[in-house]
């Protein structure tokens, strides 16, 4: 078990660092293509490893047009807004704003798989929300990118809930692998129409931009998806759920460390209340 905790550890940690990433390479790449990339390679390693696998690959029809729904969320909608969002705001802010996702997820299940949200739940969601307006209303600059960046990421956190309601539903009949890998191909080719294709032709793929895909692509999706599902395999999903609090942790060290971003007091208070309201929220 104590392979499993430091897996954990190490998987949260390079999920915290993708925010640092993101952030530095995103002057050179257009958020879209950035995260077209990143799925491209991860799915096509995924499909790769599915089909070299024993697992069962069938998708029954019916289910196609959910399996669709859960690439376009999970994937296409989710990382175009949460790398926007990062290139107007920070890696810090970003890391926060998207815990938001665990209230989302709280409030879809209370409207459509009729979850009681019950008052400690309501209280975790009220402080949250107060967290997010500290957060978003620190706005260094003047023309208002980084509200809207924030608002962003947030919407970004909806689609992650959206994406988790989906498959919670999907997973009482598929494996989470098969069903993961087959989300982000589709999600992938969801992004194709809304390429910048002119950068693509011309984009030059520098030493930064290759650990960033390395990085993104292996490290981040193939590697941690896969530790992941099997984590959670291991033990309780509450306790796996414990490590996600690292991942906001490490982004905000390695924001400071990487990129010299400033943890004002507001922004600081703002976390916490978020943070807090997220473990009232999960634990409700």
């Amino acid at each position: 078990m104590m392979a499993v905790y430091v897996l954990l550890v190490i998987i949260s940690i390079i999920w915290g660092g993708s925010f640092v990433v993101v952030k530095e390479v995103l002057p050179f790449i257009s958020p879209i293509n950035l995260a077209f990339l990143r799925f491209f390679i991860s799915s096509s390693i995924m499909l790769i490893l599915l089909f070299l696998s024993k697992k069962s690959r069938a998708i029954a029809p019916k289910d196609i047009g959910w399996v669709s729904l859960l690439g376009l969320t999970g994937v296409t909608l989710l990382y175009l807004l949460q790398y926007t969002g990062i290139y107007y705001t920070n890696a810090s802010s970003a890391s926060i704003l998207i815990n938001t996702n665990v209230i989302f997820i709280a409030l879809l299940a209370s409207l459509f798989l009729r979850e009681k949200i019950g008052m400690k739940r309501a209280f975790g969601i009220f402080i949250a929300f107060i967290g997010v307006i500290f957060v978003t209303s620190i706005n260094p600059i003047s023309d208002g990118n980084f509200i809207i960046g924030g608002i962003l990421v947030i919407l970004s956190g909806l689609c992650w809930a959206v994406y988790s309601i989906i498959g919670k539903y999907l997973m009482k009949r598929y494996d989470d692998f098969t069903l993961n890998t087959y989300a982000f191909a589709l999600g992938t080719l969801f992004f194709l129409p809304f390429l910048d294709y002119k950068q693509m032709e011309t984009l030059t793929i520098s030493p930064n931009l290759w650990f960033a895909l390395f990085y993104l692509s292996i490290l981040s999706t193939v590697l941690g998806y896969t530790v992941w599902y099997y984590s959670l395999s291991k033990m309780d999903a509450s306790k796996t759920a414990v490590f996600l609090n690292l991942i906001p942790l490490s982004a905000m060290l390695f924001s400071v460390v990487f990129l010299n971003e400033i943890l004002t007091p507001q922004f600081l208070m703002g976390a916490l209340l978020i943070l807090f309201g997220v473990y009232i929220t999960q634990k409700g």
